[in-house]
């Protein structure tokens, strides 16, 4: 039997995430939706002098750009899922759009900020009838999509036992942008109609300081998140002590010498594990004994034998 039919049985694809196909369509909805209301806030905003509006147009802005690079992140990792140059396939594609989604929610949060606060140091008349119905018609806009992507986190996360829907950090960065402008939204249309009732001009581009700090705040976090899975800092994650405890309740006595974890997919991962025993075992016995925890989806194991030297008692 030629070697190459006998080691199939060793062989795997390295295809670790099925993908996120109705997050995908539904981002793309939200991105056309949330592209014709960011046209509509940035002319209103400008021809009715409201910062608040503007604001949140330049926000939407950002928002289209980053829906943008979320369906491409989710095209390219459909598209190259079995390039053999990807080591450990394509979700982290995904991972970096989030990333990049979350630089710019934090340069649209500056132009907020320097925008509200020259706004405050020189203020302008504002026509708020009008600002109010276009920044209403907004968050209508923002609302409808923030319910597309909730049901393609609701979704996706019944389709797996192991995965939670903040696992999917590109569908997540495409969440918190519209949530975000849904935010923002609500805090212009708040500050309208505070200057259109009781003339408190100056809360308008206050309101549009407090929507900077909220979306720097959210960006952080995700920064955070995704950050970490591209920089592969997953040394803390829960499956590290489970494998930890594996190995320490092993039939065979082992020493873990080396252990490397990190994320392939959302919610699974892969491990390098090197152990040293001083007694006869091969790697497939502590395989066997990882396969009880699914989110291991990668596992390379060394065993080293480890002989103690005797001691020789002089005659």
């Amino acid at each position: 039997m030629p070697i190459s039919a006998s080691v199939d049985a060793w062989r795997h694809a390295h295809v670790f995430d099925e993908g996120n196909p109705l997050a995908e369509r539904n981002t793309r909805g939200a991105l056309v939706l949330t592209s014709v209301m960011m046209v509509a806030e940035i002319a209103g905003g400008w021809t009715f002098n409201s910062m608040a509006l503007l604001a949140d147009g330049w926000h939407m802005s950002s928002h289209a750009l980053a829906l943008g690079l979320s369906v491409l992140a989710y095209g390219a990792a459909r598209r190259f899922a079995r390039d053999k140059r990807f080591a450990f396939g394509t979700w982290k594609i995904e991972v970096l759009g989030g990333y990049t989604s979350a630089i710019f929610l934090v340069g649209v949060a500056g132009l907020m900020l320097y925008q509200s606060i020259e706004r405050l140091v020189a203020p302008t008349p504002i026509h708020y009838d009008q600002a109010i119905a276009i920044a209403g018609v907004g968050l209508l806009v923002n609302l409808v999509c923030a319910w597309l992507l909730k049901e393609s986190h609701v979704h996706h996360h019944d389709n797996s036992d192991h995965d939670h829907p903040h696992h999917d950090l590109n569908l997540r960065a495409a969440y918190v942008h519209v949530l975000s402008d849904a935010a923002t939204s609500v805090l212009a249309i708040l500050a309208l109609f505070s200057g259109k009732l009781w003339e408190v001009n100056w809360l308008d581009p206050a309101m549009g300081i407090v929507g900077a700090v909220l979306i720097i705040i959210w960006a952080y976090g995700l920064l955070c998140d995704t950050g970490r899975v591209l920089l592969d800092a997953e040394m803390d994650a829960p499956v590290v002590a489970e494998i930890h405890e594996v190995i320490g309740t092993s039939p065979v006595k082992a020493e873990i010498t080396d252990l490397h974890v990190w994320r392939v997919g959302k919610g699974k991962y892969a491990c390098i594990l090197s152990l040293a025993v001083q007694e006869e075992a091969t790697p497939d016995d502590f395989r066997k004994l990882l396969g009880i925890h699914a989110e291991l989806v990668h596992v390379t194991v060394e065993v080293n034998q480890h002989r103690e030297r005797q001691k020789v008692i002089p005659l």
